[in-house]
């Protein structure tokens, strides 16, 4: 039923008003970009989004772009969206993502949260140099320093038919991220988003270890751990990040 539901105009009808009304992030994300974006250029880029709840939708005054494989998600978007963002439809790849990438000659935030290639696609977006990151990490892996391996047509509900096996750690985000000059600076209430700035910036730096959170709503959706969550999916294959 629920499948059906998400699938059907009900749904397009349900979010447009809800849209009207009011949009949020799922946690405190908005509240973290606020604090952390200074004077950073005002343009934003999220890849995974919708348009009532998105981590940039509190950053009213930045042009954006946003970017999802799902039609009806977009078209939606176009309804409720103001003009100085741009939803687009693409299911991105390491072929695409790059162009995508250029949209802004300069970039104030990236946001990945694709549920699929998030550390492939952040891997490849991070010579853009954006001025802050916004990173979903899959809190079912714990503190392993994994990621799934690369897929072009990655689908996480054909993975695993749990959906919990998808993204990467926060600590094999925390180590890319490193590697191109980034620190670990905030992670969301509700577990699942890290957010990352430039090494040379002010705000203090995290350890991933004790930032760590898990997934509230997911636990809370799931009735599960993290540990419950890394027991379902411990067997599929890994990439250990360096």
């Amino acid at each position: 039923m629920r499948t059906f539901l998400r699938a059907s105009p009900l749904r397009y009808y349900y979010h447009l008003i809800k849209g009207r009304v009011a949009g949020a992030p799922q946690s405190d994300e908005s509240v973290i970009l606020s604090r952390l974006v200074g004077d950073s250029p005002k343009t934003f880029l999220e890849f995974g989004f919708h348009p009532t709840e998105y981590n940039c939708i509190g950053l009213r005054d930045f042009q954006g772009l946003v970017v999802d494989g799902d039609a009806q998600t977009v078209r939606l978007a176009k309804a409720l969206l103001p003009n100085r963002i741009e939803a687009r439809q693409s299911f991105i790849n390491l072929d695409n993502i790059k162009s995508l990438g250029s949209h802004f000659p300069k970039l104030g935030v990236l946001s990945v949260d694709v549920d699929g290639n998030d550390y492939w696609f952040l891997k490849a977006l991070l010579p853009v140099r954006p001025a802050v990151i916004v990173a979903e990490y899959n809190a079912s892996f714990g503190l392993n320093p994994i990621t799934v391996p690369y897929d072009p047509s990655f689908d996480r509900k054909a993975k695993h038919e749990s959906g919990w096996y998808h993204g990467a750690s926060i600590t094999a985000l925390t180590s890319l991220c490193r590697t191109h000059g980034y620190k670990l600076v905030a992670v969301s209430a509700a577990g699942g988003n890290a957010f990352f700035l430039p090494q040379d910036s002010a705000v203090a730096d995290l350890d991933p270890v004790t930032a760590y959170r898990e997934s509230s709503l997911r636990n809370q959706w799931s009735n599960t751990t993290a540990k419950d969550q890394w027991e379902r999916i411990k067997h599929m294959p890994f990439v250990d990040a360096p």
